[in-house]
């Protein structure tokens, strides 16, 4: 078991390495909130995870990927979220680009141009974010089987590995928000903001599009 746990310990770190709405999310509230803001968005999407990873120990995940409708409608949902999530973002900097199109930005001011969500509503979006993205669940039931030890026991065993991989989520999403509070300064420069706010919301409109290409 404990081989089993640390290669699948091993393999879900480098998946939830690998750039994703989730981290964007993060840095995107970390850059207009701070620490604390990209830390509770991390927490949400760790604990969406987790949900994923319970609900693929009960099957509702297979369920969910063999129901053809079912994971259609929760992927649209999802693309339509980040598609909103990333319009919202292009949609504040324009707004605040043309605010500041004069002594503001001739100034150096390095506050946020979008607005900076409460810990709450930073919670929320990280654990939406990952709830609606049956890709997760779908990655449990692909990789787990692979993992489970001889033996053993399929429902205890895919909720450890749950468990393990929202701890390693959390952990990693954790390290980025506070990696990019230590950058805050040179992040909320005007031109390195403004650069980063329309990365961030274009990147997250295309995720959208192509994941509602996808459902096509």
């Amino acid at each position: 078991m404990t081989t089993a746990m640390l290669g699948f310990a091993l393999f879900s770190l480098l998946v939830t390495m690998a750039p994703g709405p989730d981290t964007l999310l993060v840095l995107r509230n970390c850059l207009r909130g701070g620490r604390r803001t990209g830390s509770a968005t991390a927490l949400g999407a760790a604990v969406g995870s987790l949900a994923w990873g319970v609900a693929a120990a009960f099957g509702l995940a297979a369920a969910l990927q063999r129901w053809d409708a079912a994971f259609t409608v929760v992927r649209l949902a999802g693309a339509a979220y980040l598609v909103f999530l990333g319009a919202q973002a292009l949609w504040a900097q324009r707004r605040a680009a043309r605010a500041a199109a004069g002594p503001q930005e001739a100034y150096g001011a390095q506050e946020p141009a979008g607005r900076a969500p409460g810990l709450g509503e930073a919670f929320r979006q990280g654990l939406l974010s990952c709830l609606l993205n049956p890709k997760v669940g779908v990655f449990f039931v692909a990789v787990v089987p692979q993992f489970l030890p001889e033996g053993g026991s399929p429902l205890g065993a895919t909720l450890l590995f749950g468990v393990v991989d929202a701890v390693i989520a959390a952990a990693w999403m954790l390290l980025v928000a506070v990696c990019a509070a230590r950058m805050l300064t040179w992040l909320r420069r005007p031109r390195v903001h403004r650069n980063l706010e329309r990365a961030t919301g274009g990147v997250l409109v295309a995720l959208g599009v192509g994941t509602a290409a996808e459902s096509v």
